[in-house]
């Protein structure tokens, strides 16, 4: 369990389209066996502590000739950001995904203190 124990508690969210792959015949739409997509996103200020996040699609256009294999996570969580990554594999055929995404955290606050 992630408690907060600060005055200052702050919630960040954002929306990002991550590829849109049939439009260049990227990989998520042409390739085989197992690909990834990060995308690094940067909170509007830096919380006190990695804060909780929770990611999920908000938008997704697949193929629906084969299998449809979907892993998306929050990676590297920092005070600052993380890498939101977007995973398929085997013959799944990905055009284009849209992800979300909200952090939750103590912000640094004026009480604050640091004596050593």
């Amino acid at each position: 369990m992630h408690k907060l124990q600060n005055a200052k508690i702050g919630i960040c969210q954002g929306e990002r389209v991550l590829f849109s792959d049939y439009a260049n015949d990227g990989p998520m739409w042409v390739g085989t066996g197992p690909r990834a997509h990060n995308t690094d996103i940067t909170f509007d200020e830096r919380f006190l502590t990695a804060p909780a996040l929770h990611v999920g699609l908000t938008m997704w256009d697949i193929d629906n000739a084969q299998n449809q294999r979907v892993d998306i996570s929050a990676e590297e969580i920092t005070e600052a950001g993380f890498a939101l990554v977007f995973k398929t594999w085997g013959d799944s055929r990905i055009a284009r995904v849209r992800a979300s995404w909200m952090a939750i955290g103590a912000l640094p606050h004026d009480d604050d203190w640091e004596l050593y």
